[in-house]
C-alpha cells in the first residue's frame, strides 16, 4: 500500500466516526433551512483551517446556500470532492447515532453523512500536501434528495481535472472494494387526476373516480418498464394519493412514478402512455425532474488501475441504478468517480447504517484514488 495511504487512512477513519456522530446528531431533511444551517456550521468547523469558505446559492429555491471549501496549492491539478448534507428523514423520525458492534445506525448515515465525513477528511489530508494541486475543493449541497431544478454548479467545475463523489461505497460479490463509474439516468413522473365527487353509497354513478383512473395509469406506466431491454428501463409507480373520505368518490389525486434508464431519452416516451382522459377523468402528466446518466468507465479505467496498485489490492468499477450529483458534474468533468463513501445499507429508512470498519477501508480507497490522480 502507498505509504501516505497507509499512514493517513487510520487517522481519517478515527476522526470520521466522531464527525459522523456529530453530523447525524443534526436532523437535516431536504428543504429545512435551519437543519441545513446547523449541518453546514459543523462542516465549516471540520474544514482544514487553510480552507477558504464560500456559500453558494442552492440549486433549489428556498433552500439554505450550499457550502464550498477551497484549498489553494502550488501544483497544477484541480479536484472537486462532492457530497450532500440533506436527508429524506423527517424531523419526527430522526435517529441520532447508535453503535451496535460494527454497525453505526442513524438518519443519513450512509446517504450520505458518512461520505461527507470522509470527503472532509481527504481535504484535511490534502491541506498538508499543497504541492499536489492548484485547487482542491469540497462542495456540499443541501438539496440532492429532492431537487427538481437544474443543478446550479456544473459549469463552475468546467476545466477541473477530476470529480470524486462520496456516495455510499460497495464491494463486489468476490469481496473486492468497488467504486461507481456508471449510473442510470433518473426521472420522476407525476400524474394529476381531475374527476368528479359523488356519494359512494347513494349516487356512485354520478362520480368520476380519480383513484381508479390513477390505478389504470399506474398499470400503463409499469407495463412500459423493460429492465432487460437495451436501455434497462424501469418504470415503477411509487406513490398514489386520492380521496379524503370513506364514502365519497374521490375527485382528485396524484400518482408519482420513478423512471430509470441508461439514457435519459429512453424515459421520455413513458410520458406518452398516459392518455389525457380515462373514464371522463382528466389526467395531466408531467416530468417533475430528470437527471442525466453517467458513464465514465472508459475515462477512469487507467486511473482505477493505478489506484489498485496504490491500494495494494483489487479495485472494481461498478454500476448503480441510483441517481447522484456526480452525474451532473460528469457532463463537464469526464474523470468522475463516485461511490467513495463508507459501506452500509438501509438508505432512506429508519434503520440506515454504515459499517464502522469500512470508514478505514474506504478512506484507503479514497486516498489511493487521490494519490493516483495527483501523484502519478
Amino acid at each position: 500500500m502507498d505509504p501516505w495511504v497507509a499512514q493517513a487512512a487510520p487517522r481519517m477513519a478515527l476522526v470520521a466516526e466522531r464527525e459522523l456522530e456529530a453530523l447525524i446528531g443534526v436532523s437535516s431533511p431536504s428543504g429545512d433551512v435551519a437543519g441545513a444551517e446547523k449541518a453546514v456550521a459543523l462542516c465549516k468547523a471540520f474544514l482544514p483551517p487553510e480552507a477558504e469558505v464560500e456559500r453558494l446559492g442552492c440549486s433549489s429555491p428556498g433552500h439554505a446556500p450550499d457550502l464550498l471549501g477551497r484549498l489553494r496549492g502550488v501544483g497544477t491539478a484541480r479536484l472537486v470532492l462532492l457530497g450532500h448534507l440533506d436527508t429524506v428523514i423527517a424531523h419526527g423520525d430522526h435517529r441520532p447515532l447508535e453503535r451496535d458492534d460494527d454497525r453505526l445506525t442513524g438518519s443519513g448515515a450512509v446517504d450520505m453523512k458518512g461520505g461527507v465525513a470522509l470527503a472532509l477528511g481527504v481535504l484535511r489530508e490534502l491541506a498538508a500536501r499543497p504541492a499536489l494541486y492548484a485547487e482542491a475543493v469540497v462542495l456540499l449541497v443541501n438539496d440532492e434528495e429532492w431537487r427538481t431544478a437544474p443543478f446550479a454548479h456544473t459549469e463552475r467545475f468546467s476545466g477541473f481535472d477530476a470529480c470524486l463523489c462520496f456516495e455510499a461505497g460497495e464491494r463486489t460479490e468476490a469481496g473486492d472494494e468497488a467504486v461507481v463509474v456508471k449510473r442510470k439516468a433518473a426521472a420522476t413522473l407525476r400524474v394529476e387526476a381531475h374527476g368528479r365527487s359523488a356519494h359512494s353509497g347513494s349516487a356512485p354513478r354520478r362520480g368520476r373516480s380519480a383513484l381508479l383512473a390513477l390505478a389504470r395509469a399506474a398499470q400503463l406506466i409499469a407495463a412500459r418498464g423493460d429492465p432487460d431491454g437495451p436501455d434497462g428501463l424501469t418504470a415503477v409507480p411509487t406513490v398514489m394519493r386520492s380521496g379524503d373520505a370513506f364514502n365519497v368518490v374521490p375527485a382528485g389525486g396524484e400518482l408519482i412514478c420513478d423512471l430509470r434508464a441508461d439514457r435519459l431519452a429512453a424515459v421520455e416516451p413513458v410520458l406518452g402512455v398516459v392518455p389525457d382522459e380515462l373514464d371522463e377523468v382528466r389526467l395531466e402528466t408531467t416530468m417533475m425532474r430528470s437527471w442525466p446518466g453517467m458513464d465514465t468507465r472508459a475515462a477512469t479505467a487507467e486511473l482505477l488501475a493505478v489506484t489498485a496498485r496504490r491500494l495494494g489490492r483489487p479495485l472494481a468499477a461498478a454500476e448503480r441504478g441510483g441517481a447522484s450529483d456526480a452525474s451532473h458534474v460528469a457532463a463537464t468533468v469526464p474523470l468522475t468517480v463516485d461511490g467513495l463513501g463508507p459501506r452500509g445499507g438501509g438508505a432512506h429508512t429508519p434503520d440506515e447504517w454504515v459499517s464502522a470498519a469500512s470508514l478505514r477501508t474506504r478512506a484507503e480507497v479514497a486516498l489511493a484514488v487521490v494519490a493516483a490522480l495527483l501523484d502519478g
